[in-house]
């Protein structure tokens, strides 16, 4: 078995791992103080993310603070409709059995976001007195998932890119942070997910 192989598998278990523990609790004190003291441009509200925000991007973008406008804009391309459309770029760039590969570890990384959100609900994250309901199921982050797709597409399509997509996906998850998009642990899910995917797909 190929060491992406062997790093794919290590990185699916890890990412269920995380996952049970993140449902029973275990690192919900560590999300709490990330909340607390970590997500300085956030503007927390106490509803749940609807599918048309999840789809369309800045659709209930509250745009609070400049630097939460600045986090916003800088995630952009990890969002659902952007990040395909950039994937499909790449793939048509690419073609062949990689394109396909990458296209398909795509459609599945989505698809495991999809129904490990419906499935798993974590204890009650707060901000002071409010509940945030937003983060009862945020586990595993899409943006996350996405922006390690992203970058590895660009890589591949575009090997002279692959440095500023790469800077730009690490900045990605600070800002998913500072923002208040993500927990820690949802972002952790999401960078194991999509790099077991981009690993098996290679």
């Amino acid at each position: 078995m190929s060491r992406a192989r062997v790093a794919a598998a290590a990185g699916a278990a890890a990412f269920a791992a995380l996952a049970v523990l993140v449902a029973a609790g275990a690192f919900t004190s560590f999300d709490q103080w990330a909340i607390d003291h970590a997500m300085r441009a956030a503007g927390f509200t106490p509803g749940k993310p609807t599918l048309t925000g999840a789809l369309i991007p800045l659709w209930h973008e509250r745009w609070h603070s400049a630097a939460s406008a600045a986090a916003d804009v800088f995630t952009l391309p990890a969002y659902a409709l952007p990040a395909a459309a950039i994937v499909v770029v790449a793939c048509l760039r690419l073609r062949g059995r990689r394109a396909v590969l990458l296209a398909a570890a795509f459609a599945i990384g989505n698809a495991v976001e999809v129904l490990t959100k419906a499935l798993l609900t974590r204890p009650a994250l707060h901000w002071h007195a409010l509940h945030l309901a937003g983060f009862d199921n945020s586990y595993p982050s899409g943006h996350a998932l996405r922006a390690v797709f992203v970058a590895a597409a660009v890589a591949w399509a575009w090997p002279r890119a692959r440095r500023v997509a790469a800077l730009w996906a690490v900045g990605t998850l600070v800002a998913l942070e500072a923002a208040g998009l993500h927990v820690p642990t949802d972002i952790a899910g999401g960078l194991l997910l999509g790099g077991a995917l981009v690993l098996a797909a290679v």
